[in-house]
């Protein structure tokens, strides 16, 4: 899990503070990596938004609201509880920077594979 995490440290030096290094990271391994995250946002109608992220083009942006409706209200709780920020601080910075870490995991255009330990469902 270690070696598929370092694109979040990459982004880290500078673009992003810890508090939201720790907000995106939880969310993305609790999913089971990023092909996860991807999926759950496809499925949930931001398939435009979130191909945009993968591709190497320019990020779409999604709002606070289209994040919480993607991820869900319980998770969205949960994920703030669990680093330590309120929910509406949780979803503004999924909202911000899942973009950006999506698009820097995905530098080529492609997804990297799925994470073998990773959990198939959320454990929030």
């Amino acid at each position: 899990m270690e070696d598929n995490m370092s694109w979040l440290k990459a982004i880290a030096g500078g673009v992003i503070g810890a508090e939201a290094l720790n907000v995106i990271k939880g969310y993305v391994e609790k999913q089971g990596g990023v092909d996860a995250v991807v999926k759950r946002f496809r499925d949930a109608g931001f398939h435009r938004q979130v191909e945009s992220w993968v591709s190497t083009g320019k990020n779409e942006a999604i709002s606070a609201i289209e994040v919480g409706q993607a991820v869900g209200v319980d998770t969205l709780k949960k994920l703030a509880q669990s680093t330590g920020v309120d929910f509406n601080k949780a979803r503004d910075l999924l909202a911000e920077y899942l973009p950006v870490a999506i698009d820097k995991a995905t530098p080529e255009g492609k997804l990297p594979p799925p994470e073998k330990d990773a959990p198939k469902t959320s454990t929030y």
